[in-house]
């Protein structure tokens, strides 16, 4: 049987490769139970080499500052991104235009909207566009921007924001590699920060969608403060502090909650289902 000295290693090294682990990944991985695992995350909290969340743990901060690959992110908190966007997704009505990030929680949003008639859809994710492509509607239109190609599959830069100059939509979802109090969000590419912001520039609101992970990390440029958002979208892993600072200063902070990752279920179309439910803070609410 493996020791827990040798276990909480392992277990480091695999947060270190995925960037993030659930309780009952890890639980069938090292075949242990759920309160050994809890226990394992509690003590390599305390070592500062992961950082617990709503349901696993994360790799530390200031190890977060690279942008890994969409294939790599797109396993990460995926129960709390789906929950995210199917919370954003209430906020879509058929005939609507609707901007999408790059991103792996614009494209969970993404999903959500597949069903939703009328819809024109701008974006700069090549993602995105595929999943609509994949998914076609005769009622559909999507627009995708032309770019430079970055590691999460978003096309940015002047061909991007000219693309976007002259074009108008309803609401626009904006992922983010990072969010914190000081430095609002941010993005590891300079040229994604300024196609980010071309996509809220043409929008008539702007909801940042993330997960919880992202809080206190920051990338190299930002693109909004947290003043110039209309709905911040998160799922409830939020620490304490950070739903009173952000519930004071974005146009309104929804937080979602979310079951187990074992909880989620594929049926034969393809499309990942989540009971997670919308909810906010106790506190003073404000509207978009």
């Amino acid at each position: 049987m493996m020791i827990a000295v040798e276990r909480r290693a392992r277990i480091t090294e695999h947060i270190s490769a995925h960037g993030a682990a659930s309780v009952s990944d890890l639980v069938a991985l090292f075949g242990v139970s759920d309160m050994t695992i809890r226990r394992d995350l509690d003590a390599l909290a305390a070592e500062g080499t992961a950082v617990k969340v709503h349901g696993g743990a994360i790799v530390p901060a200031g190890r977060r500052a690279a942008e890994p690959g969409f294939d790599a992110k797109l396993a990460q908190m995926r129960a709390q991104k789906l929950a995210v966007a199917t919370a954003a997704a209430v906020m879509v009505q058929p005939r609507m235009s609707v901007g999408l990030s790059g991103g792996t929680t614009a494209a969970a949003v993404a999903e959500m909207l597949l069903s939703v008639p009328q819809l024109t859809v701008v974006t700069n994710s090549v993602r995105v566009s595929d999943q609509f492509q994949s998914h076609p509607r005769p009622d559909r239109t999507v627009i995708l921007t032309g770019g430079i190609r970055t590691p999460s599959d978003a096309l940015v830069g002047p061909v991007a924001e000219a693309a976007l100059r002259n074009l108008h939509t309803d609401i626009a979802f904006i992922g983010a590699h990072g969010i914190s109090e000081h430095a609002g969000c941010t993005t590891p590419q300079v040229l994604e920060a300024s196609t980010n912001r071309a996509l809220m520039a043409v929008a008539e609101k702007t909801a940042v969608v993330s997960d919880s992970s992202k809080w206190g990390v920051v990338g190299v440029v930002g693109f909004a403060d947290l003043e110039e958002i209309d709905a911040l979208i998160i799922d409830s892993g939020l620490p304490s502090h950070a739903q009173r600072e952000l519930n004071d200063r974005v146009g309104r902070l929804q937080m979602v909650d979310c079951p187990p990752v074992a909880e989620a279920s594929t049926d034969s179309g393809g499309e990942v289902h989540q009971s997670g439910r919308a909810t906010e803070p106790p506190s003073e609410r404000k509207r978009v």
